[in-house]
């Protein structure tokens, strides 16, 4: 897309311009200066009473969203730039999420696939790891877990 107004044309994008209007609790995102099909994006880890955990509050954390000229129909990719350790979270900071691959829906769009990653560092799937000394001690020795969350947390602050 040549330009801004071009890409605010496209019935399919006007809808992921509200997310910066609107954001929902926990999660911003715009397009980088100079790529409008490339997205800047941060989740917050946050404190709600619909979470069963805590751990990564109260993190900050960027994530590259990139879209391609056959999004909605495809999904974009969408990857950390902030150093991560979760059982669903590959070391290039590529994300194991079933809407960003199989059970991808031209219905989502930013603000879902970021409340949806939200919610996966909350609540992990242990069962489908990216990474897996993270996907074992998640399971196998949840304090060691959560030290290693702990130090992530610190050094979101530290990058921020």
């Amino acid at each position: 897309f040549s330009s801004l107004k071009q890409f605010r044309t496209i019935p399919n994008f006007k809808c992921e311009f509200l997310l910066q209007e609107d954001p929902p609790a926990g999660v911003s995102g715009a397009p980088s200066e100079n790529n409008i099909m490339a997205w800047n994006a941060v989740i917050f880890g946050i404190q709600a009473p619909y979470l069963k955990c805590v751990l990564f509050f109260p993190g900050t954390f960027k994530l590259i969203v990139e879209f391609t000229e056959e999004y909605p129909n495809k999904p974009p990719t969408v990857r950390f730039v902030s150093k991560m350790f979760h059982p669903n979270v590959y070391a290039d900071g590529s994300i194991c999420l079933d809407i960003l691959q199989n059970r991808w829906s031209p219905t989502y769009d930013v603000s879902s696939i970021l409340t949806s990653i939200q919610s996966l560092l909350d609540e992990p799937n242990p069962n489908s790891p990216a990474n897996s000394q993270a996907a074992q001690l998640y399971q196998e020795n949840k304090r060691e877990y959560e030290k290693r969350v702990s130090a992530i947390v610190e050094q979101s602050w530290r990058d921020s």
